[in-house]
């Protein structure tokens, strides 16, 4: 009994030194201490203990195969199974359970059909085994069979096999099997009640799952989770959070499950503020550090706009797992700040974490929504070569995204004709949107004819097409697709923009005046309006989609849904915070310059998340770096410009001086709200060359950046290859020092595929533009 004691409180050291000093070991003492090892976490001194026993019985050999799947040993567990001298049940049950834990079912059902007998635990693990590997069809069978058999179940069968029904949404058994708990009165276990309230919610009955929650006497903490979790996915976001709340007043104090489902909630409500009294509610209880809690939150502050609060969450937590790298490498690529994407992303493979699919996706929308070209197709080529990485229809859609937005329209069109997986309408979706940015409508008509035959009533389509034409004053073309549009009965998405403020939102449309505050409104625009031509604004009349008069347009452009969402945020919140904007669709070009001078005007951070990704205008610039808005000329000479001439970039060049880079970037993205996108690639190469001073980096580890060193190579060679025409570049040719610039970073930018870096800019130095570049 004292082995045991000591074992059970950690004192593993004590438990040992009390069984040495036992006279008499007889072989429940042995059994005893081999399961304090395993239960202290020690597997080694358990397997050396059962070595040295002077004989076993069945409990020594079963103890000691359960240690080795507790440590996911699983063939040394099979190894030991297959070398037991006789097995009981037990033995059996804890193979299955085993085999099913690790993903291995089939080989769980054979050993199933083997057992000479079997009891309800055995059935119960094999109807849980299929339900945990996705196989619930197979375990509601297996559970008929079972019926059938005459074993009578427990309530741990009877939760297993409501929660196969939850899974398939069976309500029709899953209501049978509530019947059968009523009358073995198991409805009172709070387990039993929790998978009922978790059953009828999945199954889109949440009033069902509400009475059932009321009938409970006794509420622990898993049936509160239960019904918060059941609200939230049936997009009752505020039930959710006054069950959660009702939950903390009556005392019940919440775990990692129930904090993640009232964040996910706010995330879904898109409440920032509700959000950041819930993370002062995981900061009390002490679980802000915890993985599971500390993922939502980055999920939660990202998808509400703050990024800068998600990547402090990030740093906080303990023991980071792949869905805490996945988080904030995706939310920094939904922001547009690819370069911090990309630090992250050697981050997590210093950290021995192995990327996935999900990493792969965030990569690739970073390296689109930032005009990374190079990085995409190296990213692209690399993961594609990984088998352990399997390549879907979104990677496709991605990389056509990065091409198509770099105005590689041809290569996008050909990757998607050369893909080993028929395209779908998303992927022929991706081309069809690049080719409105860089107005191509030859390449855009064969992708709509493609998405037409897929999905016929794909009304981003029909829009995107529509637009297009109406940009090329193709209004005949324009008709006709609204025709086909109205004949089909496809109906246009209506453009929405909101804010949330104190908890409600407040939604407009284009020309909106059904708002209490329209008056101010207006008021407000109409005086942005006067500011806006005093900073040289002109109305970009090609994103005003209407066969009508000039004034009519500008009119039009200037009441934009994006715009009375602002010119309400203006009014009702306090002068110099931040105003997050949500839109439903793609922030219209003219918008998007509009709301940089605004931005400027107001001395605000304004903040937009549209369809696709999310801006942070400051001071007249764009996170995006307008990529999202230009074509792929255009793209350059932003690049060559904000190169040069961006002021955080040199900010940012400063901080890469100081011994601890990692830290002060954090520090100088805490402050800014995040990295601009035109700064060049130089904090990620001194990261690239630290990783190639690291010793003991494993095999696979570098075959990931084989890639990258290639690249450097080629590099080096086009450099040498251009410094011969540095020196042709004189200031008595150009007009001024800007032009010169531009035009020497847009030919460099053209050969190498992206920005310079911190040692080609040493390069160039010594062949003769020292005197231009700092």
């Amino acid at each position: 009994m004292m082995v045991t004691g000591y074992a059970r409180n950690d004192r593993l050291g004590n438990a040992l030194e009390l069984f040495d000093e036992m006279p008499v070991k007889d072989i429940v003492s042995w059994n005893s201490m081999i399961k304090g090892c395993l239960d202290c976490g020690d597997l080694e001194m358990a397997r050396t203990l059962f070595d040295k026993m002077p004989e076993r019985n069945v409990v020594s050999w079963t103890t000691m195969v359960n240690g080795y799947l507790q440590f996911g040993r699983v063939e040394m567990a099979e190894r030991l199974f297959q070398e037991m001298p006789a097995k009981d049940v037990a033995a059996w049950n804890s193979m299955i359970h085993g085999y099913c834990g690790s993903g291995r079912v089939e080989d769980a059902m054979k050993l199933f059909e083997e057992m000479p007998h079997r009891n309800v635990i055995t059935w119960t693990s094999m109807i849980g085994g299929f339900d945990q590997n996705g196989k619930s069809n197979e375990a509601l069978f297996l559970f008929g069979k079972m019926v059938g058999s005459g074993v009578e179940s427990t309530s741990t069968t009877l939760v297993c096999v409501l929660t196969a029904c939850a899974n398939i949404f069976h309500l029709h058994l899953g209501v049978q099997i509530h019947g059968q708990i009523v009358k073995l009165a198991y409805h009172f276990d709070e387990f039993i009640s929790a998978s009922l309230v978790t059953f009828y919610s999945n199954c889109k009955q949440i009033d069902n799952a509400c009475k059932v929650f009321h009938e409970i006497m006794h509420k622990n903490v898993v049936v509160w989770t239960a019904l918060v979790t059941g609200y939230g996915s049936n997009c009752k976001h505020e039930d959710a959070l006054k069950v959660f709340g009702d939950m903390i007043k009556i005392g019940v104090l919440p775990n990692q499950s129930s904090l993640t489902s009232a964040l996910n909630s706010c995330c879904g409500l898109e409440a920032l503020e509700r959000g950041k009294e819930f993370h002062s509610v995981a900061i009390k209880f002490g679980l802000e550090t915890d993985a599971f809690v500390g993922n939502s939150l980055i999920v939660m502050y990202t998808k509400c706009g703050n990024i800068s609060d998600g990547i402090a969450v990030f740093k906080r937590i303990s023991e980071k797992n792949i869905v805490s790298w996945n988080s904030v490498i995706v939310g920094c690529a939904q922001h547009g700040f690819g370069l911090w994407t990309l630090t992250l992303f050697s981050r997590m493979i210093r950290a021995k974490v192995d990327p996935d699919e999900i990493t792969f996706t965030g990569l690739l929308s970073a390296c689109s929504h930032s005009g990374m070209l190079q990085k995409g197709r190296s990213f692209f080529k690399n993961f594609s070569q990984d088998k352990s990485i399997e390549v879907k229809l979104e990677h496709y859609a991605c990389m056509v995204g990065v091409l198509g937005r770099c105005g590689k329209l041809e290569e996008a069109e050909e990757l998607i004709n050369n893909m080993p997986i028929k395209a779908n309408s998303m992927v022929w979706l991706a081309l069809l949107s690049a080719s409105r940015m860089h107005s191509n409508v030859d390449v855009a008509e064969r992708a709509a004819k493609h998405i037409f035959y897929l999905e016929p009533h794909c009304s981003a389509a029909y829009v995107l097409l529509s637009n297009l034409y109406a940009s090329a004053n193709r209004w005949g073309d324009v008709s006709r697709i609204r025709g086909k549009m109205k004949h089909s009965g496809v109906v246009k998405q209506a453009g929405s923009s909101w804010v949330t403020l104190k908890g409600l939102r407040h939604e407009f449309l284009s020309g909106d005046r059904s708002h209490p505050l329209s008056e101010q409104i207006f008021k407000k625009l109409d005086w942005l309006g006067g500011k806006l031509k005093d900073f040289g604004y002109v109305p970009d009349q090609q994103f005003a989609l209407h066969d009508v008069e000039v004034e009519q347009k500008e009119e039009m452009l200037s009441y934009h849904s994006e715009r009375l969402a602002i010119g309400f945020g203006l009014i009702s919140t306090v002068e110099g915070s931040t105003i997050t904007v949500m839109k439903n669709l793609r922030v219209c070009g003219d918008c998007h310059s509009a709301i940089k001078l605004i931005a400027k005007i107001v001395e605000r951070e304004i903040i937009v998340r549209d369809s696709s990704r999310f801006h942070h205008f400051r001071n007249g610039h764009c996170s995006c770096g307008d990529y999202c808005t230009k074509s792929e000329d255009q793209i350059k000479l932003l690049k060559a410009r904000s190169m040069v001439l961006n002021k955080e970039q040199q900010e940012i060049t400063w901080f890469e001086k100081e011994d601890n880079m990692e830290t002060r970037l954090i520090e100088l993205l805490a402050k800014t709200g995040g990295l601009q996108q035109a700064i060049s690639e130089q904090l990620v190469h001194e990261d690239e060359r630290m990783e190639e001073e690291t010793e003991g980096f494993k095999e696979e580890q570098d075959n990931i950046f084989l890639w990258e060193k290639e690249i450097a190579r080629e590099r080096k060679e086009k450099l040498e290859a251009l410094t011969p025409r540095m020196k042709g570049f004189n200031t008595d040719q150009h007009d001024g020092l800007d032009q010169l610039v531009t035009e020497f970073f847009m030919l460099v930018t053209d050969l190498l595929g992206n920005l310079p870096n911190k040692e080609d800019i040493m390069v160039w130095k010594e062949g003769g533009m020292g005197e231009y570049i700092g």
